[in-house]
């Protein structure tokens, strides 16, 4: 019983860990990191492994991506601690029970571990956890306008987020006219090279470098699906039928304003 009872424990501080970093993590996107990124520093924060990077120094930076990654800290210790203890608790109880009931605790924990597994990375348990914690999020915190620099998540699953460009993206060592990303539905609305420079209200002949952030708008899940295209003819594919989508939702909402217009005249 006290195996069960410390592998109960464990699960539970898993689970609580696992959803303090999904929290941070959307929190994170609010103000503008892209959803790996913010995944990433809510990780790194909370398990106390901490990174010298880009990403890392514009967090620090940012005054409520700080204050974020604080509190990550604090409850990363915590959590880890409380790991700990129940682990500990767990390996004191099974001493001198039996082999069955030591199977039946592993067990218990190897099967609470797959449910948890597939709970937090499937992509529908994702999307809809997000939902509910933005609204928490907007309701309980002032985070989407606390900052004035900021960047704002903006109504009907549009934003602006950042987008850093690596080797082996689509992206990549392309000018802006030849990419034609507005035929997609997102917009560049600014270029910071590596070395911190920014360049706002970019021209059709700039070239996406690697090492570029970029800030974007566009709906969340079309830029997430550009942030994961690959260079090569598959990317080239995906950007036409990101065109022809994007063409399809222009006519149905042109033809849905031309129904309510003459709803309206009649």
């Amino acid at each position: 019983m006290t195996q069960l009872v410390g592998v109960f424990s464990v699960l539970v501080a898993l689970t609580l860990s696992l959803m303090v970093t999904r929290v941070a993590a959307l929190a994170l996107m609010f103000t503008g990191l892209s959803r790996e990124a913010a995944k990433f520093q809510a990780r790194s924060a909370f398990t106390g492994v901490g990174y010298t990077t880009v990403e890392a120094e514009n967090t620090v930076n940012h005054p409520v991506r700080r204050q974020i990654i604080m509190l990550l800290m604090l409850l990363g210790n915590i959590g880890v601690a409380t790991v700990i203890a129940t682990i500990m608790v767990s390996v004191g109880g099974a001493i001198g029970t039996s082999w069955h009931q030591q199977l039946l605790a592993l067990a218990a924990l190897t099967g609470g571990l797959i449910l948890l597994w597939f709970f937090f990375s499937s992509r529908w348990v994702e999307r809809h956890m997000n939902r509910i914690i933005a609204w928490a999020l907007k309701t309980f915190t002032d985070l989407d306008v606390r900052d004035y620099v900021a960047l704002l998540e903006l109504s009907g699953g549009y934003a602006v987020s950042e987008m850093i460009v690596e080797p082996q993206d689509w992206l990549a060592n392309k000018p802006l006219m030849e990419l034609r990303l507005s035929d997609e539905g997102i917009l560049i609305l600014g270029i910071r090279s590596p070395e911190g420079k920014f360049h706002g209200t970019p021209r059709g002949d700039d070239s996406i470098q690697v090492g570029d952030t970029l800030i974007v708008y566009g709906n969340i899940e079309d830029i997430e699906q550009l942030d994961r295209r690959r260079a090569g003819g598959r990317g080239d594919r995906e950007h036409r039928e990101a065109v022809e989508e994007q063409e399809e939702l222009e006519q149905e909402d042109a033809e849905w304003r031309e129904k309510e217009e003459s709803l309206q005249n009649e």
